[in-house]
């Protein structure tokens, strides 16, 4: 896992060294688009050279007019004039700057137009990486706060890097245009350049100090940030909006939210407060640089050094010039600040999941032979001080349907998580048909689960895409979806769908059609048959069906699981009577097993809590 960025002011060092991000990321934007990228610079490198020449022909434009000027007494009138051709070198110069003018305001749209779908694209192909490389990582990381900040600053990133890629390209250009302006000047006072870049270096280092600042707040905030959203989706999501009336809970929310951003806004406008007033002045000492140099441009054109014409070319390069250098200077601090941001997109992508496939791994059997065995295995979550499992021992066998009950807490879900290879133990090791679950390549053995958790995803797709992606390869397989439907018990509420499987469901989105509890459970359930997978789980899947309900769907998935590995947890003791085998777990061990007959006569803990559920119902 890549380590955290420091969340005090980065020094100089860092913000210097974050520049070492900017070649992978030009390296990424060139691979979106060469050709968009290469004409995005080369328009820019012709754009950059308009601004010299325009001010060029303006001095010939000023020293000519000031020669026909003194053409003497009565200078003939325009007609007289454009006929005789003496204004003909005059209107080819306003000809000339009109041409360069209108070039360069097209290729200003170009550049736009160019750097406008070079964006597009960078930021849509960022967040695929974002998306694909999240889908990589272990099931910990997701679980990890820290990470979560990471993977928040990370998507803030993806989406924001356009705006770096067409400052960097303007810096090119603004290079290339002071470098032209300086070839010129150099003539006339070179170290004139020099004065003026002195001048401007208190105003870069000002914003640098301010950008490092900035990135400091917006780094420390991070979790604030993600608490702001949250507030924001659950005070106005179709979710959370019954018991938001309910309970009256707007304002407390409101309230919530408003504190929060109020702490934020203060900290930000004491930065936007230091930064302007710090700001003015340092950029008062680059206007005395510019001011210096023009005077003494004015003074020698007083004393015949210079031409009006030279005059105002030499005052209009030192203006751009100025502007160019402060631009280029603060741009400079302003790329290396994005430099850092830059750090929060690429260490997401430089962590990298510990549970993987081995370099030579073995496919997994088919059929499965022997099944699972735990051997002493124990698990417990990052930072966790209590094991979630402890001395695991226990046989799944091929063919068995094994029922896990217990106590909330008592790990049943983390054993389903460790079978399923989302976490490893940190005890002791699985074997499937003897050998150690690592052994197996990752995909090939996540291929042969089909599980449905008890916090099952409710995509706001159509009702065949949501058990599609039980199996994403058959998403298009009509009859294969239907199948899993019909094994799912899902049929009669996709039947009273007003667009049958087509039917968009979920709030989300206008068309879309709301389920109940008991409705989505079966589509989910459904999900799982998409799979032709050899081992079944039910993770309390059931929750939200009536106890009757609940006993149909497991007697079918007894029935449907013939020749295939079964493990099912739930609450309802009624429900898992006809498992095979029963483990009953207590504080991450295994307390007890066998049917359900034995268990009853054992007298221990399912027969109490059984005995206790029996008496609810009755």
């Amino acid at each position: 896992m890549a380590p955290s960025a420091p969340t005090t002011r980065p020094t100089l060092r860092q913000r210097f060294g974050a520049l070492r991000n900017l070649p992978p990321f030009l390296r990424q934007v060139w691979q979106t688009s060469p050709s968009l990228t290469l004409a995005s610079l080369g328009l820019r490198v012709v754009r950059a050279l308009l601004p010299v020449a325009m001010l060029y022909v303006g001095k010939l434009i000023i020293d000519t007019a000031l020669a026909l000027s003194q053409h003497g007494p009565g200078f003939p009138g325009f007609t007289e004039a454009l006929a005789s051709g003496l204004l003909n070198p005059l209107l080819a110069l306003l000809a000339l700057e009109l041409g360069l003018a209108v070039s360069s305001d097209l290729l200003g749209r170009l550049v736009s137009y160019a750097d406008g779908l070079l964006s597009e694209l960078f930021n849509n192909a960022t967040s695929v990486r974002l998306m694909e490389h999240a889908a990589e990582l272990d099931l910990e990381d997701f679980e990890d706060p820290d990470l979560q900040d990471k993977l928040d600053r990370a998507r803030r990133q993806s989406m924001g890097r356009g705006n770096l890629m067409s400052q960097l390209f303007g810096q090119v250009q603004d290079a290339i245009t002071v470098a032209s302006l300086a070839v010129g000047l150099v003539v006339y006072a070179p170290w004139l350049i020099v004065l003026l870049a002195v001048a401007l270096v208190p105003a870069f280092i000002g914003e640098s100090h301010f950008n490092a600042a900035g990135y400091s707040l917006n780094f420390q905030w991070t979790p604030e940030r993600r608490q702001l959203d949250y507030l924001r989706q659950i005070g106005a999501s179709v979710e959370t909006a019954k018991e938001v009336k309910i309970f009256n809970l707007h304002r407390f929310l409101v309230q919530r939210y408003r504190l929060l951003a109020e702490k934020f806004f203060l900290a930000n406008r004491a930065l936007a407060r230091r930064r302007a007033i710090w700001g003015t002045l340092l950029a008062a000492l680059g206007t005395l640089g510019y001011y210096t140099a023009y005077g003494y441009i004015a003074w020698r054109t007083v004393r015949g050094d210079f031409s009006i014409g030279d005059l105002t070319f030499l005052a209009g390069s030192f203006l751009r010039l100025r502007q160019l250098l402060e631009g280029l200077l603060i741009g400079f601090s302003q790329v290396a600040s994005q430099a850092m941001y830059l750090d929060d997109l690429f260490s997401f992508f430089q962590i990298e999941a510990e549970i993987q496939s081995p370099a030579d791994p073995i496919p997994v059997p088919r059929p499965i032979r022997d099944g699972f065995v735990f051997e002493n295995v124990g698990f417990r979550y990052p930072d966790a001080e209590q094991w979630a499992v402890r001395h695991l021992d226990f046989q799944l066998r091929a063919g068995e349907v094994l029922a896990l009950v217990g106590e909330n807490g008592a790990g049943k879900t983390t054993l389903v998580k460790l079978l399923a290879r989302l976490y490893d133990p940190d005890e002791g090791r699985i074997l499937l048909d003897g050998q150690d679950l690592r052994r197996y390549d990752l995909d090939d053995l996540r291929a042969n689960l089909g599980v449905i958790f008890q916090d099952f995803v409710r995509y706001n797709l159509t009702a065949g895409e949501n058990i599609g992606v039980g199996q994403v390869g058959a998403m298009d397989d009509q009859d294969r979806i239907a199948d899993a439907a019909r094994r799912g018990m899902a049929m009669e509420v996709i039947d009273a769908l007003p667009g049958g499987y087509g039917q968009l469901i979920g709030r989300r989105f206008k068309q879309g059609v709301d389920l109940s509890g008991g409705q989505w459970q079966k589509i989910a359930i459904a999900r799982a048959w998409m799979r032709d997978a050899q081992v079944m789980i039910l993770d309390e899947p059931t929750a939200a069906l009536d106890a009757r309900a609940e006993f149909e769907v497991f007697q079918r998935f007894q029935e449907l699981s013939e020749q295939r590995t079964a493990v099912l947890i739930s609450h309802r003791f009624s429900s898992v009577r006809m498992a095979d085998r029963i483990l009953v777990l207590a504080d991450g061990r295994i307390e007890a097993s066998g049917t359900h007959t034995e268990l009853m006569a054992q007298g221990g803990r399912y027969a109490e809590l059984f005995e206790l559920q029996a008496a609810g119902y009755r």
